[in-house]
């Protein structure tokens, strides 16, 4: 439970951009062109993506506690930056710094939960993990879409951040307790379900969930997607709603409904995983979120964006924690760290990708075509599951 309240605080961090940002970007730096407005996901998806990488070998070299912490404190110069940059490459770089630390803090508290449980509640413990984050991210979106209207988009809202990051660094350093050595024992007593038992090399780790065993591969696919919509819903939804008249706390509630429904909802899924099985939440939920981005593309009012919101978080929620705890199933202990570190270097790689692809979209034909591309690609990726995931790998990870 102190690494849920953790994860809350880390989701927070990320939170305090959610709704302030593409505003900041419109109003302060009058950025008109989208894709210009979104380079800061583009490089907060690059940063994140491959700290998560190094994330897990880092972890399994010098432990968990160590890099979570190392997070922490790499965090701490963000809200500064936000709240002085004077022009808009001082907020791109606050953003690759805010990379570095979520890659390095949310990772490690994944592995670490993944090192307390066993594999019968692995889903259970990714659901309240990502519940945790998200409603972090829910709530923080919320509450500086206010603190934004009534006292302005900087410094306000970007005090919130820095107070999370002075209590999440905290609780790590003086009551965060390491976790390693959970899943060195589980690894001596395991069974692996995958043919490749044992300790492999980087790259061998890397080929194989990326490429080579097909759960893995479609999952790290549907992961890259699944972020890939979220990168889009990040950057361009807000500005969608400002340019159909919205207000700035409407504006809020709508950045805020969609992350705490898939928040939330993920302590349903998660330990529902554990129970149905994983692959066919993980295709449902694709399809769900392709409706709803569906909704967005042809929707011209709050009502309609609302409940395309409720929608669309609660078809990330059947997903985020699936994915995760599906690659626990596969992966042996002894390399599992560096395959969800693998997975997430795919994953977060989708917040850059989509960034780029929906801003170029964007400014070529209007937000709503690119909302409607990105809806397509993820009802392929839902497919791709469907066709190649196998359906057994969490009852096998139990034997």
């Amino acid at each position: 439970m102190l690494l849920v309240a953790v994860n809350a605080l880390v989701g927070g961090t990320l939170g305090q951009e959610r709704t302030v940002l593409p505003l900041l970007a419109d109003e302060v730096f009058h950025l008109d062109r989208y894709t210009g407005a979104l380079t800061y996901i583009l490089a907060f998806g690059l940063a994140k993506a491959g700290t998560n990488y190094f994330a897990g070998t880092l972890s399994d070299r010098y432990g968990r506690k160590p890099v979570l912490i190392a997070g922490w404190l790499i965090a701490i110069p963000v809200p500064l930056i936000l709240i002085l940059g004077p022009t808009w490459g001082w907020i791109v770089a606050a953003n690759v710094i805010l990379g570095i630390s979520q890659g390095l803090t949310w990772s490690t508290t994944v592995m670490m939960k993944m090192d307390l449980v066993g594999p019968k509640q692995r889903g259970l413990a990714m659901g309240f993990n990502e519940a945790a984050g998200y409603l972090g991210v829910a709530a923080t979106a919320l509450a500086t879409g206010y603190i934004a209207a009534e006292y302005g988009l900087r410094p306000g809202p970007f005090l919130l951040g820095a107070a999370f990051i002075a209590l999440g660094l905290g609780l790590s350093v003086l009551f965060v307790r390491e976790t390693h050595h959970h899943a060195k024992t589980e690894a001596a007593n395991h069974v692996s379900v995958h043919a490749h038992a044992g300790s492999l090399s980087d790259r061998q780790v890397f080929t194989l969930t990326s490429f080579r065993d097909r759960s893995l591969s479609s999952i790290s696919q549907a992961g890259m997607v699944n972020n890939l919509n979220d990168g889009l819903a990040w950057g361009l939804f807000p500005i969608l709603f400002a340019s159909a008249g919205l207000s700035i706390e409407r504006i809020g509630i709508l950045a805020a409904v969609y992350p705490a429904v898939w928040g939330a909802g993920q302590l349903i899924t998660g330990g529902l995983s554990d129970r149905i099985g994983r692959k066919w939440l993980i295709v449902g939920g694709m399809i769900v979120q392709a409706v709803a981005l569906g909704m967005v593309a042809v929707g011209d009012s709050f009502g309609i964006w609302l409940a395309a919101a409720v929608l669309l978080g609660a078809g990330t929620a059947m997903v985020y924690p699936t994915l995760l705890a599906a690659i626990g199933d596969v992966a042996h202990p002894e390399w599992r760290a560096r395959s969800v570190g693998a997975y997430r270097l795919w994953r977060d790689g989708g917040f850059a990708v989509g960034a780029l692809l929906s801003g170029l979209i964007a400014d070529a034909f209007g937000i709503p075509a690119a909302v409607a591309v990105v809806a397509a690609l993820t009802a392929a990726s839902g497919l791709v599951v469907a066709v190649r995931m196998r359906g057994n790998d969490h009852i096998r990870a139990r034997v």
